[in-house]
Formats: C-alpha cells, structure tokens, sequence
C-alpha cells in the first residue's frame, strides 16, 4: 500500500440510483466541506448512509452484516424491493495523480439481503484526454471482490484496485447519539484500542490515552477546547486497569471524578466531536461523514463546531447532515446542500449564491432562506 500522503483524495462526484430515498442522484458534484440540509424524512442522512453501506463492504467485507443491522436487503432499495429490485451507483474518486472511477450494483436476493449483481473500476490521467478502461470484476458474488483485486498481483490495474479501495475504505461516518446506559462510551475498553475513533465514539477513552501519551500538544488542545464550553471541566483521568481504561474526568471544583453514567449526554458528544475534530492527521480519514454533529450541544458550542468543522476541511473532506439553523448560518451557501422530497424520492441540490443574490443582498442568512421556505 501506497504511504498515506500520496493517497490522500477526496470524493468529486456521486451517482446513486435505487438506495432509501435516493431514487436518482444523478452526478452530485461534491465540494471539500458540504453541509446538508433539509426537513425531517427529507433523506439527507441517507447520502451519508450509502457511505456507511460501502465502509462496511469494503473495510470488513460485511455488507450481509449491514443489511441485517438497517433491517434486511428490502428496506435498502426505494419503495422496496417490488419497486426497485436493483440499486447502482458511480463515484468519481480524485487524486494528485488522476481520476478514479468505481461502479457498483447490489440487487435483491433471498430471503431479505442484497448481493453484488456488477462491480467494476478505472483510472484516467489528468494529463490525458479520454478515460481508461473498465476493469469488470467477476459476479454475482455475495460481497465486494475489491479487496481480492487489490491484492492479486496478476492483477493489471491492481495499482488502481489499491487506490480505489484505500479511499472508500477511509470515508468514515460518525454519529455520536447513543449514550445511553448500554452505549459502547459506558464501557472499558482495552487500552490498545486507540488506532481510530470508533463511528459512534465508543473508544474515546483509550484513544484520549493514547493522544495524551503520545500527541500532548494535541491532548491539551482537545481539552482547552473542552473548557470553552463546559467550564466546570478540569482534565480527563484515565488510568488503565489491567489493560482496560474507562472514560473519566474530574472537575475543577472538587477532587471527585466522574464517570459516563454521570456526565450529561451534551457532554458525552462533546468530548467525542471535539476529540474527532482535533485528532492528528495520521488518526483521521481522508473523508468524513458526520451525522448532526449538534445534537445536545449548547449554541457556543455549536459555532466553535463549525469553526473546528472549517478547519478541519482545508486538509479533509466532510459532509455534515444538520437540522440546526445556528450550524447552517456558520458556512458559506456554497458549501450548502438542500435535500427535498418529490413523489418520495430525495433530491440534492447544491445551494448557489447567484440564485439567491437578491435575498443575501437584503442580509437574509442562509438558514432564513431554509425556514422561509424559498429552498428546500
């Protein structure tokens, strides 16, 4: 595998047709930092869904866990298997070196699941006109062949099989709303396990351990970050016992520490969004689905999110999905997507400021363009 830098990419343009209520997107230009928006039931979380369906084929080969996690094979297809037995999709894949393209269809199977019915992918050269050629790979097959041509060295375009791969399998999707008493954030975790920040922020403690002995600059970031809105926040304790560590923090106030079972569920978010936001390079992927990152959070809050959010974007792609006028007002309309519902299926469409030059003139926010209904 190619080192890290060189690989860096971003997602320049999706087509997806069939999956929920993305009945036909067809060649969504995607921006470095995009910010969905749109009424509840409107699909917006569901382009960051399709993302989740695709790190779970290609990270651990798992899209039959997938399905039966979201409900069976039919719930994935627009109006149901009957309707729309078939689902497809092209990315557009961008590095310094070129364009890579990847297709795929998944179609419905027996009893409820769904399997790879086509999978192909190509490589062209910015410096050259006209496009590769498709490299089909074999179906139907239960999971994703992928991998296996990433690996075969008998493989032409094995090169171009290992980017693909490497960039799907590092667009990431987090969503930190369970903190409940079950969630995986009550848990004691083995302190190894800090390589990545789990989707639902489950290891933050052996991660914190591992950034407070190993990146402390970066350690004291995250908790100065922390401060700013939760005042009463000294630092983190987190000793390991026996190799496990339970997440901990102790107040400015007394010697006490607290555990999750004592910690708002605002707060729990916030240490897991500002921890993810402010990890260092080598511990974050190249793209970053977020889903409604201001959930609980406080207003102040919220605006230094975003600004972390900015950030965050000039070195990786992110996609956040809010309901929350105070997040949207932070970005500029061109960062904005707008979903809506026709006859049941999602549109997205890209905000443009020359639309709505008129109403931004007359020092309307993009969230009053939102709520007033000329959008979306």
């Amino acid at each position: 595998m190619k080192p890290e830098q060189d690989l860096l990419g971003r997602i320049k343009r999706v087509s997806i047709r069939g999956f929920r209520s993305l009945a036909s997107v067809e060649n969504l230009e995607l921006p470095q930092l995009a910010v969905l928006i749109g009424a509840n039931g409107s699909g917006k979380s569901n382009l960051i869904r399709f993302f989740e369906m695709l790190s779970y084929s290609l990270k651990a080969r798992n899209l039959q866990q997938f399905v039966l996690d979201k409900g069976g094979g039919d719930d994935q297809l627009f109006m149901g298997a009957r309707k729309t037995p078939r689902m497809e999709a092209e990315l557009t894949l961008e590095t310094d070196q070129g364009r890579n393209e990847y297709r795929m269809a998944l179609t419905h199977v027996a009893p409820d699941s769904l399997a790879f019915a086509e999978e192909a992918f190509r490589f062209s050269r910015h410096d050259r006109q006209g496009s590769g050629e498709w490299v089909d790979l074999p179906m139907p097959a239960q999971e994703s062949g992928l991998p296996e041509a990433a690996a075969d060295d008998s493989q032409p375009a094995r090169r171009t099989a290992r980017t693909v791969l490497y960039l799907l399998r590092n667009c990431a999707t987090f969503q930190f709303h369970d903190t409940s008493s079950k969630a995986s954030l009550n848990m004691r975790w083995d302190e190894s396990e800090a390589a990545r920040l789990r989707s639902d922020g489950g290891n933050l403690a052996p991660v914190l351990l591992h950034l407070s002995r190993e990146h402390p600059k970066r350690y004291r970031l995250i908790t100065r970050q922390i401060q700013r809105v939760l005042p009463v926040f000294e630092d983190f304790e987190l000793a390991p016992a026996g190799g496990k560590v339970l997440l901990r923090w102790r107040g400015k106030n007394s010697d006490k520490t607290f555990g999750p079972h004592l910690t708002s569920d605002g707060s729990l978010r916030l240490f897991c969004l500002f921890t993810l936001l402010n990890l260092p390079g080598d511990m974050l992927p190249d793209v970053l689905m977020i889903d409604e990152p201001e959930l609980g959070l406080h207003p102040h809050a919220i605006a230094l999110t975003a600004d972390m959010i900015k950030s965050l974007a000039v070195h990786r792609q992110v996609f956040i999905a809010t309901q929350s006028p105070l997040m949207v007002d932070a970005f500029e309309v061109e960062n904005i997507l707008v979903a809506s519902l026709d006859n049941g299926a999602t549109r997205l469409t890209p905000m443009s400021r020359d639309d709505y030059r008129a109403w931004l003139d007359d020092d309307y926010l993009p969230s009053d363009l939102w709520l007033k209904e000329p959008v979306g």
